[in-house]
């Protein structure tokens, strides 16, 4: 009842999958201004950690976003189409040549993907020597674990043995703990299976701003005046980081 109660109008009762519901999401983040500055801080890291070339950068699950705003060169694509995508396609076949992409960037992506090796194997082919995937994504923390089981629409399971998902719809099918799961729990695995990619940065960040903007889901608890206010707290809170964080910035670095 306080998920329901909670539910954005827009989104409400609509199926995740359906294309339609990503639109109204792109509409969600503009008019949320908390939410649009979140999705803004983000942005920024992830340009931060860009490399320096002409290479374009592929944006995988644009979805609703906006990073072309911050981002030159910027190939958008998406499962289905939406508005000002460039390219419908998914992220286990990328139809691009070897060594054309300076970068891949995902955000809130990574733990949709159903066999995230292919996509890891395909990013290896086509990211130049030097070059970077740069991603923003849940992370698992005590906090976190407890949002993600009881507040958030998608499945969560930090014990699962396996990193591949079961292909459900394109968004429906997803493990909000898969990102951990990967690189830290399985960190070891992950770096004798691709030797091709060297994790650069896990960066926890964001105890809880997400969960006060509502996200795309939910009605905002927040004003927008009061994200400064907010992210000062977040920054006092920083050292507690590991235990507190809901998301993460992971960056993996294509060996040369």
């Amino acid at each position: 009842m306080f998920k329901t109660w909670l539910a954005h109008p827009l989104t409400r009762n609509l199926d995740i999958d359906d294309p339609q519901t990503t639109h109204l999401r792109r509409q969600i983040i503009q008019e949320k201004k908390f939410l649009r500055r979140i999705y803004e801080e983000w942005y920024r890291a992830i340009v931060a950690a860009l490399p320096d070339g002409q290479g374009p950068v592929l944006e995988l699950g644009a979805g609703g976003g906006f990073m072309s705003d911050f981002v030159s060169n910027l190939v958008i694509s998406e499962l289905f189409y939406c508005p000002k995508i460039h390219v419908v396609m998914d992220g286990l076949h990328l139809p691009f040549a070897a060594k054309s992409l300076r970068a891949i960037v995902l955000t809130n992506v990574l733990h949709h993907l159903s066999e995230p090796r292919l996509f890891f194997a395909e990013a290896a082919r086509c990211v130049q020597p030097s070059g970077v995937v740069v991603m923003i994504e849940p992370w698992v923390t005590p906090w976190s674990r407890f949002v993600y089981s009881r507040l958030h629409h998608e499945p969560f399971e930090p014990a699962s043995p396996s990193w591949e998902l079961p292909t459900n719809g394109p968004l429906s099918g997803a493990n909000d703990a898969l990102p951990w799961i990967i690189f830290s729990r399985d960190r070891r695995k992950f770096e004798q299976e691709f030797p091709d990619w060297r994790i650069e940065l896990i960066k926890p960040v964001m105890p809880f701003r997400y969960l006060l903007s509502g996200g795309v889901s939910l009605r905002s608890l927040a004003p927008g005046w009061s994200f400064e206010l907010c992210r000062g707290l977040e920054h006092a809170l920083g050292r507690w980081n590991d235990r507190l964080a809901m998301f993460a910035q992971i960056v993996v670095r294509r060996v040369t």
